[in-house]
């Protein structure tokens, strides 16, 4: 059959969705870069140990008992983000940027006294943090010589006959881009090779993709903790954490070569939304054994998300013959669960007199135990997935404060390491981060500056292809840059 028989066929079809979570799904809402205030990203958020700062209580909340005195801060945000993507010898480049809110909190001192010994400070506290900042803009761009976007609808379409076809491969059906081979009903061929009857394939279209995501978690800590001794400060989160991301890519390929099947371009469009709020319990302590060092020890429980689901799909093609189709999958909204794996933080602060800090972090990290819970679905494949291809992992921090005078410099840098399986194309991804900056800090006042520079490389799949065909891959190279200012005020000092 070709286009017109196709065009008869598809008034009769009936068009049902199936939607699933993806690892990068489990991935993406699992990873937390501890975003704050000013001092605490300045210095690599390399808190575990130290306290003192309203960001702490979603790292450590026993850095709650640290405080003296009732204080506020609030931490507006630039963030920038720069993208490269090389696909088949192009290269492109995108940026994007926002402004946003990086941390608000405060916290209330219930109880203060000058003993030396017992409970010397009970505190409550409330802090927002921005996790992890999930807007980026890309765009890649190239030539592609031995695959299509087409092909990967042929490989989900084979096996069925057209009544049964999978929702992207009976939209590819219904724009002309793929169709069944002459004699076949469940075996099918694209417009590139007209169907199979001119096989083999002719390539060399080019491919563009332009891929935009909007979005961030942030959490929303309530935390209680105190100061025993001077000695060992202790406290305990509840975390509340928002989720919202969008993403949309628009995927366009495009030939100039004279193809008998006349296709000329297609454009396919792929929408979707999730909004989720997810429940976590964070303990920790800090002890000083003596005036010059802190330990700090902290545990994180899984986040519990409840996410809902919108999304949608286009698909439109032209070809020389003044063609122009059209298929959709209608707008649909679903939920599911996920919850996120849990963390263990350690850390050593060493206080210098008073002129000096130095601290460090290390963070244990299982992304394999992330999963999806039942909801009306099966996830047992999208586990296992996971439990395979992502592993355990550590991340850690450094960081320097320096002071002159009222004057405060600082200095730090974060490794966050490898997550996913040997076997994986993104085996080699982890995250590398710098970060610089300086505070004023008077009686009652202070006001704090920060930048901070994420870095890492990836590989993006544009469309899974068959054995013994070049993946479809681009190389991304992102770098963030986020510029934090952050106002504090203490209370009754």
């Amino acid at each position: 059959m070709k286009r017109i028989s196709l065009l008869i066929f598809t008034l009769l079809s009936m068009l049902s969705v199936v939607t699933a979570q993806t690892i990068d799904d489990a991935f993406r809402y699992s990873q937390i870069f501890y975003g704050g205030s000013a001092r605490f990203m300045s210095m690599g958020g390399a808190f575990t140990a130290l306290g003192g700062d309203i960001s702490s209580l979603s790292q450590n909340p026993a850095g709650i008992g640290v405080f003296r005195a009732s204080e506020l801060t609030v931490s507006p945000q630039l963030f920038q983000i720069k993208t490269k993507a090389g696909f088949n010898g192009v290269a492109t480049s995108s940026n994007l940027s926002d402004f946003n809110l990086s941390q608000i909190g405060i916290v209330a001192n219930l109880i203060s006294n000058n003993n030396e010994a017992g409970l010397i400070t009970l505190n409550l506290g409330y802090s927002f943090n921005k996790t992890n900042n999930l807007s980026q803009s890309t765009v890649i761009k190239g030539t592609s010589n031995s695959s299509s976007m087409a092909d990967y609808w042929v490989s989900q379409a084979n096996g069925n006959t057209k009544a049964g076809l999978p929702d992207n491969a009976w939209m590819a059906n219904k724009t002309f881009l793929i169709d069944t081979l002459s004699g076949s009903g469940t075996l099918y061929g694209t417009a590139f090779s007209n169907y199979g009857d001119n096989p083999p394939s002719v390539y060399g279209q080019t491919i563009q993709r332009i891929i935009t995501n909007t979005g961030y978690t942030g959490e929303h800590a309530f935390s209680l903790g105190g100061n025993f001794s001077n000695k060992i400060f202790f406290g305990a989160t509840l975390g509340i954490t928002q989720l919202r991301y969008s993403s949309e890519y628009e995927h366009l390929e495009s030939t100039d070569l004279a193809l008998p099947s006349q296709l000329k371009n297609f454009t396919y469009t792929d929408y979707y939304e999730e909004k989720g709020t997810g429940y976590s319990l964070k303990f920790g302590v800090i002890i000083k054994p003596i005036e010059a060092l802190r330990i700090g020890l902290a545990f994180h429980s899984p986040t519990w998300y409840k996410i809902n689901d919108y999304f949608y799909t286009d698909l439109t093609s032209s070809f020389t013959d003044g063609g122009h189709y059209e298929a959709s999958i209608d707008p649909q909204r679903y939920n599911y669960s996920l919850a996120t794996p849990y963390r263990v933080l350690a850390g050593l602060a060493l206080q210098i007199k008073k002129f000096a800090l130095l601290s460090a972090d290390y963070e244990y990290v299982d992304y394999s135990t992330a999963r999806f819970s039942e909801t009306g679905e099966d996830y047992t494949n999208e586990n296992n997935q996971i439990k395979n291809s992502l592993k355990p992992t550590s991340n850690i921090r450094f960081g320097g404060e320096f002071r002159v005078s009222n004057l405060y410099l600082r200095a730090g840098y974060g490794f966050y390491g490898k997550s996913f399986s040997s076997t994986e194309d993104n085996a080699n991804l982890d995250y590398n981060t710098i970060s610089f900056g300086a505070g004023i800090r008077e009686q009652n006042i202070s006001i704090d500056f920060a930048f901070t520079n994420y870095k890492y490389s990836q590989k993006y799949i544009l469309y899974p292809v068959d054995a013994g065909v070049d993946l479809a891959v681009a190389n991304l190279n992102t770098i963030k840059n986020m510029f934090t200012l952050t106002f504090g005020y203490k209370f009754g000092i």
